[in-house]
């Protein structure tokens, strides 16, 4: 039995950071898993400027509210769930993740949790399980499936490289050229195409 692994952020929906960099102004906070591998570095990194900034999860919860999911996105996802099971592995959080669930049609989600004081500024962040993607996979694989992964970023790597067959999607240039060995697409007929081959549709 197959199941499909897919990226949110980048792959599905716009990403999240950046909306809110452009959203309130704050250039430093469009950096993403595209730029930095580390992702506790990272986030730390953004929940500091949060604080200097005096912003919380509200402003954030508002601009997800006005993030659409990538043109065709549902559409890929509504056949590829109509031929095999997927679930959405992302490091985005659940405080951020439901509206955007709503607009993809409910697909599951696993992803991890912010931790947020009474007045909504977030104070930290707690990851389901450490290397969350890769781990997720392995869990898959013990109970008897054979995964087919696919994202854009650093943080998907593991993932991709695991499973029985692997794609990069929508990613950087710097990315592809590190990693040839992995095919790569950019529009949702071409993912949707190679998938269906691995799965025998």
């Amino acid at each position: 039995m197959e199941i499909v692994c897919l990226d949110l952020e980048g792959v599905l929906v716009p990403e999240i950071w950046i909306a809110f960099a452009e959203a309130t102004g704050i250039e430093e906070l469009k950096r993403t898993t595209r730029d930095e591998p580390d992702y506790d570095k990272l986030m730390n990194y953004r929940i500091n400027i949060l604080k200097e900034h005096g912003l919380g999860l509200k402003e954030i919860q508002d601009t997800i509210a006005t993030i659409d999911p990538i043109p065709g996105a549902k559409e890929f996802l509504d056949e590829l769930r109509s031929m095999t099971q997927v679930i959405i592995i992302s490091d985005t959080f659940t405080q951020f993740a439901k509206p955007l669930m709503q607009k993809l049609g409910w697909p599951t989600i696993f992803c991890n949790s912010l931790e947020v004081a009474a007045d909504g500024e977030i104070t930290g962040f707690k990851m389901r399980v450490e290397n969350s993607k890769y781990t997720t996979v392995k869990a898959l694989q013990s109970i008897g499936y054979d995964t087919i992964a696919s994202g854009d970023s650093h943080n998907d790597l593991g993932m991709i490289e695991a499973s029985k067959a692997g794609f990069l999607f929508k990613s950087t240039d710097q990315i592809k050229a590190d990693h040839p060995e992995l095919p790569a697409y950019e529009k949702y007929d071409e993912l949707l195409a190679a998938i269906k081959e691995v799965i025998g549709q």
